[in-house]
């Protein structure tokens, strides 16, 4: 299932194996193996790895939680947060300065 997810995500995103490679630094050819389901135990940190460029947490991976319960509207509005290279921490920056100004 884990590889099912990783294939769906970077399907989505138009990203090739080896994009998904050079910008995780795990190997086209571990990457291929999960996918198929030839690799069914990947480490924490390669897992890491594949969900720091998607800008998702490793639960995601795991348990497939955001894309059970959100709507196509916050997806669309997710992937063009990511596709202009928000950081995380600006995001976050971005909410606990909103939450301030409207107390």
């Amino acid at each position: 299932m884990i590889g099912y997810r990783v294939k769906s995500l970077r399907e989505e995103r138009e990203m090739s194996i080896s994009e998904l490679s050079t910008k995780s630094g795990v190997a086209k050819s571990y990457i291929s193996s999960l996918e198929r389901n030839l690799q069914t135990n990947p480490t924490i940190l390669v897992l890491e790895k594949i969900a720091s460029v998607f800008s998702i947490n490793v639960d995601v991976l795991l348990h497939d939680q955001i894309n059970q319960s959100m709507d196509d509207d916050w997806k669309e509005i997710m992937q063009d947060i990511i596709d202009s290279g928000i950081s995380k921490e600006e995001i976050h920056k971005f909410i606990e300065n909103w939450k301030s100004n409207t107390r």
